[in-house]
């Protein structure tokens, strides 16, 4: 493994000439500094042709990334909530890689639907009838 590569989980990692940097523009802080330095980062992974990440993650991953992902199977972050590029940089690895990470998670249990038990309906019911009777009394009183 590279210095550059990132190693998100066990048979999960991303290498560093898999990923393309390109420093834009950014909109953030930096007064009259942000029309004149690209300080944003713009960083695209190649999801479909990565050669570290598993089937299923690469599939979760695009299905996660959502508006990110292009038709090509590309994921691409923009960075730009600091001043520096670094700083910009690291925060579009350090969101890839998050992201990368939640898709390596395995996928929840589907829920199973289930039926109450007989005793649980009969105290629901219960329940109800004492209720019931309750605000039947607060009606209001006749002196007959």
């Amino acid at each position: 493994m590279a210095e550059g590569d990132l190693n998100i989980r066990n048979g999960v990692t991303v290498f560093e000439d898999e990923l393309q940097e390109q420093f834009i523009r950014s909109s953030g802080p930096g007064g009259q500094n942000v029309n004149k330095v690209a300080t944003a980062v713009q960083l695209r992974f190649n999801a479909r042709g990565a050669r570290g990440l598993p089937e299923r993650v690469r599939e979760r991953a695009l299905a996660l990334a959502g508006s990110r992902a292009t038709k090509d199977g590309d994921i691409v972050i923009e960075a730009g909530r600091f001043r520096t590029q670094e700083m910009n940089r690291a925060d579009a690895r350090d969101r890839l890689a998050e992201l990368l990470s939640r898709a390596a998670e395995p996928p929840p249990k589907p829920r199973r639907k289930t039926k109450p038990s007989r005793s649980a309906i009969e105290r629901r019911l219960k329940a109800k009838a004492g209720r019931s009777s309750v605000k039947k009394m607060r009606g209001k009183v006749s002196f007959d």
